[in-house]
């Protein structure tokens, strides 16, 4: 789906340029690209890629991301790619064993995010070729690293794959502490779940009407009260997701009394709460 591309990419405290170190295979840069604008990113740098923008496979991968992979910048080397970041981080799954670690001192991807916000710096996010990882001499050119947390018995992840984890976590964040205050980061899915005082009360009325209308004895009828009350509000519906329910359990009500004849329904119609 790429109708709503006119929203704005998301800004942020800092910002980030996804730079790939000799990538090669196709699909591969297709999928980083589809995940990078996923998560409101297009900066992609490439240094001495091994496969082509052009490439069938990459652009079937991009998918509606080809903007990403059309404007993205080819480099000789990382120090080029490199010249308008503040900081440079380079990622590797070959973590270092031991109390002493002499080159490698990582960083986890949440930790990573906590340093930066507030920064308002431009952040290279380095990651090496498929089956490579970063050199030695690039690794030396990075100012920290960062590692995700896989199983130490099988480390290395698919390079698309550490992309979109450590870009996940910085668009984790920007959503949690600005969905709805930055133009990129509509306020669709909440953050909160809560109603207001008022539309409690009502959906509270609504379910013990409800169940007064059902048949059976006065303890069927409390007991079913009492479980769709604490049922429902223990869930922490939206107020959209209570008012809905409030309709559906005022007409269950008034079917209920037209089907039993109640003077209800027969005098007033019923359909509200009372």
């Amino acid at each position: 789906m790429g109708e709503r591309m006119d929203i704005p990419l998301p800004t942020g405290t800092f910002s980030i340029s996804v730079i790939l170190v000799g990538v090669s295979h196709p699909g591969n840069l297709g999928a980083i690209c589809r995940t990078m604008l996923n998560y409101g990113f297009d900066d992609l740098r490439l240094v001495n890629p091994k496969c082509d923008k052009d490439d069938g496979e990459t652009r079937a991968r991009a998918k509606h991301s080809k903007r990403v992979l059309e404007q993205a910048t080819v480099h000789d080397d990382l120090k080029d790619a490199t010249h308008d970041c503040s900081l440079i981080l380079g990622t590797s799954g070959k973590r270092e064993i031991g109390a002493k670690t002499l080159f490698r001192h990582f960083m986890y991807p949440w930790e990573m995010v906590e340093r930066l916000e507030g920064t308002a710096m431009n952040v290279g996010l380095v990651f090496g070729e498929e089956g490579k990882g970063l050199s030695t001499e690039d690794l030396s050119a990075c100012d920290a690293f960062v590692t995700l947390p896989t199983w130490e018995g099988y480390p290395i992840a698919n390079l698309s794959h550490a992309v979109n984890a450590l870009l996940y976590e910085i668009q984790r964040h920007r959503v949690i502490t600005t969905q709805g205050r930055d133009d990129g980061l509509p306020d669709i899915v909440p953050l909160e779940r809560h109603i207001s005082p008022p539309l409690r009360a009502t959906l509270v009325d609504s379910i013990e009407q409800f169940a007064n209308e059902l048949p059976g004895k006065g303890e069927r009828k409390d007991s079913v009260h009492q479980t769709l009350k604490r049922t429902l509000l223990r869930s922490t519906p939206t107020e959209d997701e209570a008012t809905r329910i409030i309709g559906g359990l005022v007409d269950g009500t008034t079917a209920l009394q037209y089907a039993n004849d109640k003077p209800e329904w027969l005098n007033k119609r019923r359909r509200k709460i009372e």
